[in-house]
């Protein structure tokens, strides 16, 4: 007797599973996309999107789109990442509290980086979290940061894509500024500070807010708090 391959299928798995390698494959998915992927009711794509959230395989942006969360990094990564995301969220708090603007803590894979942890700002117009990303770490704030550190041979390795917009020099000896205006995302300035290697992984943590409102003061006092707290975790961690 012949077994249908698809009789031990359990829907409510699949469904989720096909998810999964959609918000991996993908920037963002919106219900309606769920539901057209999945092509069933939107309720349901709702329903399972929801799930994803609560386990930390999707999160949820302003406009209520669904990207990757950060349980969907690779099992791989999760182990080595999972201890660095505790050990830097103090100062991703303290960062946030002192500018109550979106604040991500970012590491760098190769020539790309990943948004591993954030905080979504709590201002009427604000960035949205990024969680899960992966971005050319030549055009993000974090990466340039990042990428600041490394030797002329370390870089030509990496076969980097030209860094636009080299580092800024800060007022404290040896730290950097990586600046991204505009670069990844219209009408996005973000601000980023190497962490230097931590657990292994270089990461570096961020800060973003619309370029409107980031006025020359603005983005001085934004400078100042990135550059202090992440001079106090490279101390620490």
């Amino acid at each position: 007797m012949h077994r249908n391959p698809d009789a031990s299928r359990i829907v409510a798995v699949d469904r989720a599973l096909s998810l999964l390698i959609a918000l991996g494959e993908q920037e963002h998915l919106t219900v309606t996309d769920a539901a057209q992927t999945l092509d069933v009711a939107p309720s349901t794509a709702h329903r399972i999107l929801t799930t994803l959230v609560a386990r930390g395989f999707a999160v949820q942006d302003t406009r209520r789109r669904y990207r990757a969360g950060p349980a969907l990094l690779a099992p791989g990564r999760m182990r080595g990442t999972s201890s660095l995301v505790d050990r830097v969220r103090p100062f991703l708090e303290q960062l946030f509290e002192a500018t109550q603007d979106t604040c991500h803590l970012v590491v760098r894979e190769g020539t790309q980086v990943r948004f591993l942890d954030g905080i979504e700002g709590t201002r009427s117009l604000r960035v949205g979290l990024r969680i899960g990303a992966r971005m050319p770490a030549a055009h993000t704030s974090g990466g340039k940061a990042m990428l600041s550190e490394l030797s002329g041979p370390e870089r030509g390795a990496l076969k980097l894509p030209p860094v636009t917009g080299e580092p800024e020099p800060a007022a404290s000896p040896g730290q950097l500024l990586g600046v991204n205006r505009d670069e990844t995302e219209p009408g996005v300035t973000a601000l980023g500070a190497s962490l230097g290697l931590i657990d292994g992984h270089h990461a570096a943590l961020t800060v973003a807010a619309p370029t409107a409102l980031l006025t020359a003061q603005r983005t001085r006092e934004l400078s100042r708090v990135l550059l202090e707290v992440s001079g106090a975790a490279r101390a620490a961690l």
